[in-house]
């Protein structure tokens, strides 16, 4: 089952600085040896419903422990003081559902938990 990483990116001033620069041209080479597939690189976001301010990045692993392992790595944490003190970002893991799922089967086991 897929993880994915979502970042909410948000670059103060708009311009990325000489070291989100270099960041971006090395961090790929770190997540390659993981498995990882990048689905969305500063994507402007059309918003919809409620708000948000900046871009968004996603990237596709193989499972959860895959992703951490990138994340925790020595090759990204030498990169991750470019990223970090020059933009601001919020990182979540989200696995994906199974092939069966269902919102109703899911609703339906809240109900069966909650004794309806």
């Amino acid at each position: 089952m897929s993880t994915y990483l979502i970042n909410h990116l948000r670059i103060p001033g708009g311009v990325p600085t000489e070291e989100s620069l270099r960041y971006l041209e090395q961090v790929e080479a770190t997540t390659k040896p993981y498995g990882a597939k990048w689905l969305v690189l500063d994507a402007q976001v059309q918003v919809i419903e409620g708000s948000w301010e900046g871009s968004a990045v996603l990237i596709e692993f193989p499972d959860a422990e895959t992703a951490k392992s990138w994340y925790n790595s020595a090759e990204y944490q030498a990169l991750l003081p470019l990223r970090v003190n020059h933009t601001i970002n919020d990182l979540i893991l989200v696995d994906s559902v199974s092939p069966d799922f269902t919102v109703a089967g899911y609703a339906q086991k809240i109900r069966t938990l909650l004794g309806q």
